[in-house]
């Protein structure tokens, strides 16, 4: 699917405008403790005509015929462009998990590092992560780094997602 730019879009989130629309496709989770899977993802970016873009992900197991079989993540937040072609997102997950990521953008391609990571009492062990996201021949391609369970920072999931509207 083309991307067009919206013409009502704030000027300030041109550097991020290449997310915006809903994403389908599908990637590879697998960490320390956890057995690898393919997954399923949903991703809408949009905004409302203020400078900020709203970011909602999904994402499922998938068995081997490519089915959806259960829930694996959710993540609701706000992605902030800032001046010099700096960035910040911030992410909620259901599981208790608040990330402050901040980092840096150039053509279609944002690098970001967490800056702040709350918690809450019941949440799972976790202490940085790091994301890396690309457009590529029209696809958004991510990869996401995590330290958790008392590892250090490392693979924790990848995918490729297809622009659907």
């Amino acid at each position: 699917m083309p991307f067009e730019l919206d013409v009502n879009m704030p000027k300030d989130l041109a550097p991020l405008a290449w997310l915006i629309g809903r994403w389908e496709g599908a990637g590879v989770i697998g960490y320390p403790g956890l057995e690898s899977a393919n997954f399923g993802q949903e991703v809408v970016v949009s905004h409302d005509d203020r400078p900020f873009l709203e970011w909602h992900s999904k994402m499922w197991k998938l068995d081997d015929e490519g089915n959806k079989v259960e829930p694996i993540d959710t993540e609701f937040g706000y992605w902030r462009p800032l001046a010099n072609n700096e960035v910040e997102f911030m992410v909620t997950h259901p599981s208790g998990i608040v990330e402050m990521y901040y980092g840096t953008t150039s053509p279609a391609k944002i690098e970001l590092r967490t800056d702040g990571v709350i918690r809450s009492p019941q949440a799972p062990e976790y202490s940085a992560g790091a994301r890396l996201l690309g457009y590529v021949n029209s696809n958004l391609m991510w990869a996401y780094d995590i330290a958790q369970g008392g590892n250090p920072l490392q693979s924790y999931a990848s995918a490729e997602l297809k622009r659907v509207e």
